[in-house]
């Protein structure tokens, strides 16, 4: 059976076969359910470094929860005061201070602490992690023949190469503590799984067993991977310990399975199978218990991410397209399209922040990676490449 997917399926068959605004004031939500707009807000600078104030100022824009403006009314007006290691905020609604934060910026640069500073701002206001302290990684077709991994910051900058290759790097997710990613490197006959330290330069194999190792995805824990793996002349979920050769399977049938996700418990993973005839989303215990069916949107779903709030975001086909979608398992929220543009819509992935997602668009024969608020459905491009980009992948927040 041969279907059109994403390349993540299409390579494992070939090769195997919140916020709530009311009249002055600002009432925090968990969720979309109540979202009308984001909160305004105007940034006065940090006093004593301009370098600094521009900084924040990029981080305040790209972080997707205020929108920013020069003057007038606002919910929030936003100062801060630099000294030699800190930083200090004060947040102020209706004229009234609404809260004071300092941020440690010992041996850090501008921009590491303009990111620390607004992350601090975001969990005091609206009870998430953050997301300015994250990256994203993703794939650059470097060459006809090559596709090498990227990360850069949400603003799309400091971009840099994570590997060098001649071949095939695809399929980047990052581990859990956001300072390591996993990929797939194809050999001239197989495929591995490594593990690499952008910061550092350093690089492990961490699964190659004969055939096709492809689509690695990491636990909560850091101790196990969910992969696809090619044996017996099949293409089925196993889990893998990253400290040793153990693994076990968790499917066993002549479909093709991929992209697996794991659940925000590490009890469950979430992934797609052709076991149905047409590619739909699946989730299934880690011990191996019978998988369950997802109802999904669309003649196909693919390409699952699990949020930290039990949302899983995927790639639905309606009609000759793909589009992203969102389901709630906890049932508070509907499931919806998110995203009603031209062009294919693939491989999302979560922002820790459980509203924001990052994917790659497909539009006339090119692929480009966006950012989405799966709130409001806006669009942002992240960077502006001659190259075609696709996969992308959302740290978690980097300690």
């Amino acid at each position: 059976m041969i279907f059109k997917i994403t390349p993540k399926i299409l390579i494992s068959i070939f090769l195997s076969c919140s916020v709530f605004l009311s009249y002055g004031q600002v009432r925090i939500r968990k969720s979309a359910s109540d979202f009308t707009r984001n909160p305004t807000l105007i940034f006065k600078g940090i006093k004593n470094s301009l370098p600094l104030s521009t900084e924040m100022k990029s981080m305040l824009k790209a972080c997707g929860w205020f929108d920013i403006r020069s003057g007038g009314s606002t919910d929030y007006l936003l100062s801060g005061v630099y000294s030699p290691g800190s930083l200090a905020l004060e947040l102020k609604q209706n004229g009234l201070t609404l809260s004071r934060l300092t941020i440690g910026s010992a041996g850090a640069n501008e921009r590491e602490i303009a990111k620390a500073g607004v992350d601090a701002i975001l969990k005091k206001l609206f009870k998430i992690k953050g997301i300015c302290r994250t990256k994203i990684a993703f794939c650059v077709n470097t060459s006809s023949k090559s596709k090498n991994i990227y990360i850069c910051d949400i603003d799309g900058s400091n971009l840099k190469a994570v590997t060098k290759s001649t071949n095939m790097c695809i399929e980047p997710e990052w581990m859990p503590n956001g300072k390591s990613l996993l990929y797939t490197r194809y050999n001239r006959a197989s495929t591995d799984i490594v593990q690499a330290i952008p910061s550092r330069g350093l690089s492990r194999i961490v699964a190659a067993y004969k055939g096709m190792n492809l689509g690695a995805s990491a636990s909560p824990n850091s101790k196990y991977i969910a992969l696809i793996l090619s044996r017996d002349g099949q293409v089925d979920l196993y889990v893998k310990s990253l400290s040793s050769r153990a693994r076990r399977r968790l499917t066993k049938n002549r479909a093709p399975e991929a992209s697996p996700c794991w659940s925000p418990s590490g009890g469950s993973i979430c992934y797609t199978s052709g076991s149905s005839g047409r590619p739909q989303l699946y989730i299934v215990p880690i011990s191996g218990a019978n998988p369950r069916h997802l109802s999904t949107f669309g003649s196909e779903a693919v390409n699952p991410s699990w949020s930290s709030d039990n949302q899983i975001v995927y790639s639905a086909k309606l009609g000759k397209y793909y589009t992203i979608a969102t389901l709630d398992l906890n049932g508070e929220k509907p499931a919806k399209v998110v995203i009603n543009a031209a062009g294919d819509w693939e491989s999302p992935s979560w922002a820790p922040d459980n509203r924001h997602i990052v994917c790659y668009r497909t539009y006339k024969g090119r692929s480009a990676i966006y950012l989405v608020d799966t709130w409001t459905g806006k669009l942002k491009l992240l960077v502006r490449l001659k190259l075609n980009a696709s996969m992308p992948s959302w740290s978690n927040i980097i300690q």
